[in-house]
């Protein structure tokens, strides 16, 4: 029994010496910790709080000697450098491809194993890249934390910030060893390095065609699917792709962010800036193997290439047209549908495609932006332009293979080839009668109006057409011509008289 309560005794005094020094290690602990002044979070390391108070102070010590790029952390001068080196030492051991970051390497293997292992709890999409994951819950939340200090514009990631300060600083830092291009965006000299390289490593496996980008593919697919995610909340048209609902906005807000340098015109996609300037500069990088031609937008040089083979591969499912072009057969089908979403804010009228409501623009502001580098003539339309320099050249690109015989318009060959079909597609809804062209009806219908819209300006008389009125003035002339020399001469006889 003594020796029980010896036992006990000490049990007790053991316990309580482990009690005693748990609470001078916690005390100890507590003293250790490091918190932070501005938001109360505590840390274990000194240098862990003077590197997180970096958040609060804006501080980056950290310079890059090569375009002096400030760090808050040394680790992200080391990452960062590594784009002027080209120093990738995370390899994979799978495909052998190299990476300037572990993470980078971390996410890419899981391409190779398939793995997703980030899920959204909302809609249940799944992502193999933990910032991939955090990027799009903002998609969801709305959250935009980071935010340009030069036009306070916002972004869900810090990347998009990165990327959008240098629409603002101009800065290219990632250049092309084959051409000397230089990009803002590294992935965007990765995507343009296969131009060079031919590669298309992103391929669908519903037709097997190949991309060079994993995002053309995604898009591809949607073909297939028909899926349309992108919806638009003023007029709930739905698109494919993100980005073609942003452009598509711009048509309700009127946005145009992208200007041209030299002429001041804006633009509300940057692509079509880029092809504008090569109207100033008359830079023409597409070239036509087949024939030779040159073109200032690869969309110029596919849709010309069809002449060559004949293909039309954009049907109407309405009528069952085809069309070498995806614009022909969008602009077509309004045709069916009566659509015209493009509207003139001077006169109120509306047009089925942008481009046509620019051209008409140019009646109410007189602009005349083509000129002909022969006779200095100048044009509303870069057509008009083209046909125009055909007087100068004798071009005459359109052939009749019936008979041979060539024109300098597409719209003259078509009429000519009634000739030798006798197609006279032009009606006339009073009396039946047919036409080979849209004049020459709209000239016959003067007969059942008594219209007579062309006048005289010396006698006054009126007439249903143009070349009447020419020949009529000829009568003007011919008496003009007839009166001067006899009003010269009842002169002359009038002299004689007085000097007799």
């Amino acid at each position: 029994m003594e020796s029980e309560i010896w036992e006990n005794k000490a049990k007790f005094k053991a316990e309580s010496e482990r009690n005693d020094f748990s609470d001078v290690a916690l005390k100890e602990k507590e003293k250790t910790l490091y918190y932070c002044d501005i938001c109360g979070r505590s840390f274990s390391q000194k240098g862990t709080l003077t590197t997180h108070k970096r958040i609060h102070t804006g501080e980056k010590p950290y310079h890059c000697d090569i375009c002096g790029t400030s760090f808050s952390l040394n680790h992200h001068l080391t990452i960062h450098k590594r784009i002027h080196t080209g120093e990738k030492p995370y390899r994979c051991d799978i495909c052998c491809k190299s990476f300037s970051r572990s993470c980078e390497l971390t996410t890419h293997k899981h391409i190779h194993t398939g793995e997703k292992p980030y899920h959204c709890d909302i809609c249940g999409k799944s992502f193999s890249g933990s910032s991939n994951f955090s990027r799009h819950k903002r998609i969801h939340t709305g959250e935009k934390p980071y935010h340009c200090d030069i036009c306070g514009k916002t972004f869900s990631g810090s990347s998009d910030l990165s990327k959008h300060r240098r629409i603002h600083t101009g800065e290219k830092p990632y250049h092309c060893d084959i051409c000397d291009k230089s990009f803002s965006v590294s992935s965007d000299l990765i995507i343009h390095k296969r131009i060079h390289t031919g590669e298309k490593p992103y391929h669908c496996d519903i037709c097997g065609k190949s991309f060079s980008q994993a995002s053309e593919l995604t898009k591809h697919k949607r073909i297939h699917t028909g899926e349309k995610p992108y919806h638009c909340v003023t007029c709930g048209k739905s698109f494919s792709h993100g980005n073609t609902l942003t452009i598509h906005k711009r048509i309700h807000t009127g946005e145009k962010p992208y200007h041209c340098d030299t002429c001041g015109k804006a633009f509300s996609q940057k692509s079509n800036l880029t092809t504008h300037k090569r109207t100033h500069t008359g830079k023409k990088p597409y070239h036509c193997d087949i024939c030779g031609k040159s073109f200032s937008e690869t969309s110029y040089l596919t849709k010309h290439k069809r002449l060559h083979t004949g293909e039309n591969p954009y049907q109407c499912d309405i009528c069952g047209k085809s069309c070498s072009g995806s614009t022909d057969l969008t602009i077509h089908v309004r045709t069916h549908t009566g659509e015209k979403p493009f509207h003139c804010d001077i006169c109120g009228k509306s047009f089925s495609h942008g481009n046509t409501l620019t051209i008409h623009r140019r009646i109410h502001t007189g602009e005349k932006p083509y000129h002909c580098d022969i006779c200095g003539k100048s044009f509303s339309e870069k057509g008009t332009l083209t046909i125009h320099k055909r007087i100068h050249t004798g071009e005459k690109p359109y052939c009749c293979d019936i008979c041979g015989k060539s024109f300098s318009q597409r719209p003259h060959l078509a009429e000519h080839k009634r000739i030798h079909t006798g197609e006279t597609p032009y009606l006339c809804d009073i009396c039946g009668k047919s036409f080979t062209q849209l004049y020459n009806l709209t000239t016959h219908k003067r007969i059942h109006t008594g219209e007579k819209p062309y006048n005289c300006d010396i006698c006054g008389k009126s007439f249903s057409e143009n070349s009447t009125l020419t020949t009529h003035k000829r009568i003007h002339t011919v008496q003009i011509f007839l009166i001067k020399p006899l009003s010269f001469k009842l002169a002359m006889s009038s002299s004689d008289i007085l000097a007799v």
